[in-house]
């Protein structure tokens, strides 16, 4: 059944020529008749369509699309992580104005550097304080965090580690 709503039109900000343009005057209340359907409200509801990928079942990953490749794991207890390309190591505590040389033979002395990110402030331009090492072997990698976590470089404490480790205790589930 049909209700009545009031609704009122209210000028602010407005002169009185708008006013006449609008050939409305300000303050003006009309009323008019709205019909609330309470069976709209429900159809729309239940009539809702669902947008982009994934929306209807398709066999997109149907087969063999939906596996992907895994790294082969050399031993299933918590440790260290290798990443794709090598074992990479999170050296903190780096001093601001440490240069990437620097850094570089503190570290290459335990073996052959394959890879080495020291992130700057964009602001001030000096090094945020951290470093990733990036070492072939495990073995490299291993002998840099024994030797150099705790030492002293550019009158700063280093601590490092590994950048990736697995998890302790159970392991995720294969899909």
């Amino acid at each position: 059944r049909p209700r009545t709503a009031w609704r009122s039109r209210v000028c602010a900000g407005r002169d009185e020529r708008s006013a006449a343009r609008a050939r409305r005057p300000c303050g003006v209340v009309t009323m008019m008749d709205v019909d609330y359907g309470e069976d709209e409200g429900a159809a729309r509801a239940t009539a809702r369509k669902t947008k982009g990928r994934g929306a209807e079942e398709d066999d997109r990953y149907a087969g063999k699309s939906g596996h992907f490749e895994r790294l082969a794991n050399d031993d299933d207890d918590a440790g260290p992580a290798r990443s794709i390309e090598g074992w990479v190591i999170i050296v903190s505590g780096v001093h601001e104005e440490a240069q990437e040389d620097d850094v570089f033979e503190a570290f290459a002395e335990y073996g052959d550097i394959k890879n080495l990110h020291l992130n700057l402030d964009r602001r001030t331009g000096f090094v945020k304080g951290y470093a990733y090492i990036e070492y072939e072997t495990k073995q490299e990698a291993a002998a840099a965090i024994k030797a150099m976590d705790g030492q002293v470089l550019l009158e700063q404490r280093l601590s490092v580690h590994w950048a990736f480790a697995k998890p302790a205790g159970e392991r995720r589930k294969k899909r």
